[in-house]
Parts: structure tokens; sequence; C-alpha cells
């Protein structure tokens, strides 16, 4: 009896301590994004970033590499902490790299499109880059929407502009297979009315993008975080990776309401890119057109941006130079999972290497 009564009190303090980490890692932000980089060149809320190289001059890359983000998450992800850090990683194999960041739109951004995004913002950074790096040419990682914007300013600019190989990662480019998109359903015009939801709140409020991508899984998405959590508060390796991860997945911004519309019009509704029918600021995108190196990347286990949206891309590009990465993983894990400094990386690196002299 006395020992059960002594064993109480020490019970008790880990039940405490356990507890209060636990609201210590949800409650609070993790430390994210802190590659060293500065900003060279701004536009409205959006900067262009070099990070600093840790290479010499002579044991760099001689071609940069320009990395691009969705519109409605922070880019962040692609610097999430040390040591799962995939700028971290590619400047350690000593590239020059650059990440277009597009900030957070304001009320008085809700008119910018994706016109705006592909034949303004990135042709200008991609300027600063070349007179920064002094290369005439250049490397492009696009992941998710940013891999869609890739798309769109490789088919119309990259040619010109010294595109000399592109990379997409879960791009959601082909709007075909209806029935295997499940973001494609909950958007279809019987359901949702994009025109008043964008008249009530002028951009696409941060919330409902969070939720609406949340409810695809919604046990895994609302539950099984926090289960996993609960079941590793004494591995602090794990905790770590989930208070980071967490913290980003939390810290979405608005999506602007003429890029959203016309996502949701043009792509998901009227798959336009693929019919050969969409046009930015009157020029038709032709995917003939896109003749630069392409590694076309997709996550097997993507519910996001489900394998058929990329799939048949390598049909319709001019690359002659065009290659198909599958890899396990979901449309964030495949990237910033714990397997993908083994896995994705060191795949993607090896190709850009090829094409990076």
């Amino acid at each position: 009896m006395a020992t059960s009564q002594e064993s109480s009190p020490g019970l008790l303090d880990r039940l405490s301590t356990m507890f209060d980490n636990l609201i210590k890692v949800t409650t609070t932000k993790a430390p994210i994004g802190k590659t060293p980089r500065q900003a060279i060149w701004t536009l409205n809320k959006a900067t262009l970033y070099r990070y600093t190289p840790v290479k010499p001059p002579e044991e760099r890359h001689r071609v940069p590499l320009l990395l691009i983000f969705a519109l409605m998450n922070k880019s962040s992800i692609l610097d999430l902490r040390p040591g799962n850090s995939f700028v971290e990683y590619m400047v350690g194999k000593g590239y020059d790299v650059y990440l277009l960041d597009w900030g957070v739109p304001g009320a008085e951004d809700a008119q910018m499109s994706l016109d705006d995004y592909v034949l303004e913002y990135i042709p200008r950074a991609v300027r600063k880059l070349k007179s920064v790096s002094g290369s005439d040419t250049f490397n492009l990682l696009g992941w998710c929407i940013g891999a869609m914007l890739s798309t769109l300013y490789a088919s119309l600019r990259g040619h010109s502009e010294g595109l000399k190989s592109l990379i997409l990662l879960t791009a959601p480019l082909d709007f075909t297979d209806t029935e295997q998109i499940s973001l494609a359903r909950m958007t279809d015009e019987r359901y949702f009315d994009v025109d008043r939801v964008l008249q009530a709140f002028g951009n696409m409020p941060a919330g409902l993008i969070d939720y609406g991508a949340k409810m695809l899984k919604p046990v895994e998405n609302f539950v099984g975080g926090y289960v996993r959590l609960l079941d590793n508060l004494d591995n602090p390796k794990v905790v770590e990776s989930w208070h980071a991860m967490n913290t980003w997945v939390n810290d979405a911004i608005p999506l602007a309401g003429a890029a959203y519309r016309q996502f949701i019009v043009d792509f998901y509704r009227g798959n336009k890119l693929i019919k050969g029918t969409l046009a930015i600021r009157g020029e038709k995108v032709d995917l003939a057109n896109l003749r630069a190196s392409l590694l076309n990347v997709i996550a097997e286990d993507d519910h996001i941006t489900p394998p058929c949206q990329s799939a048949r891309l390598l049909d319709k590009v001019g690359s002659a130079d065009k290659h198909e990465l599958r890899v396990p993983g979901g449309h964030i894990g495949v990237m910033a999972g714990s397997g993908a400094s083994k896995g994705t990386w060191p795949q993607v690196e090896s190709w850009i290497a090829a094409r990076s002299e």
C-alpha cells in the first residue's frame, strides 16, 4: 500500500509534464526557414532571396537554381528545419539557390491573376537572378501550384529567357479524370459558387483552403497527427519534426481572388491547359513550346494532386530531354517527410547536377 501511495505523485508529475509539453508543442511556433539568405529583389509583396553559398565559387555548380512554391502556403516548407531542409541540402551540394517568395496578399491584391505572376513576377525575378549570378541560363524547380506557374512560364518565356531545365513536383496540370481528383469534385460548379465566395471575401481565405484540403482525409488530418504526437512525446526527434510541420501547416495564407478564380474555372473545371485553349494575357499557352530539360516528379500517394494530374505531361511538352520520376509519399511528405533526404532529394539533385554545368 505504501509503495502505491509513494508512486502516485511520481505518476502525476509525469502526466503533468507530458501535458505541459503537449500544450507547448501545439500552441507555439517552431523556428523554421532558418538557412541564411539575403533579399535581393522585391515587387509588391513578393521577395527574391539568395541563400548564402557555403562552397567556394570554384566548387559550385555554374547554373543557378530558382525555387517557386505555391501561392497559398509559405515557402518555408522548402527550408523546414536544420537537417530536414531541401534548401540546406542543395546549398550544401554547391548550388547557387534562389527562392521567389510570394508573400501575403492583402485586400488590395484581390485582382492579381495568374497572368501577373507568370508574365510579370517570374520574368523580373529571373532577370535579377541572372544579373546577380552572372549566368545566362538557370534551372527552375516548382512545387504544387508553383509547378503550375513554372509550367506556364516555361511554355511562354522559358526558351527565350535561358531556362535550361525544369523540375516539377506534384504539378496540378491535367484535370481530365475528375473522378480521381477529390478537389475537382469539391469545387464543381454544382456545389461551389466561386464568384459568390470571392464577392464576400475578395481573396480566398486561408482557412477555407486549409479546411477544404484537410477534409479530403479528415481523420488523418484532424486526429491522426495528434495521436502520433502523443505516442511519441518522449522522442525529441519526432516531437521536433511534428512541431516544425505543424507550424508550417497552420500558417497558411490567402490566395489572390482573381488567381483563385482562374485556378477553379480555367483549370479544375475547364482543363484549358491540356485542351490547348488556355490564354495568358491573350497568349496561347502551348505545352509544345516547353523545350527545357524536364523532370516530372509524381508522388504515388498524393491525394491533393493525384498522379493522374501529371502523368500525361511528357506526351504534351516539346522537350527532347524529359523524364518522369515516381516516388513514394504524399503531397508534402514527398519533399518534406522524414525519408525525403534519402529518397526524393538525392534523385532530384543528381538529375539537376547533370544539367548544371
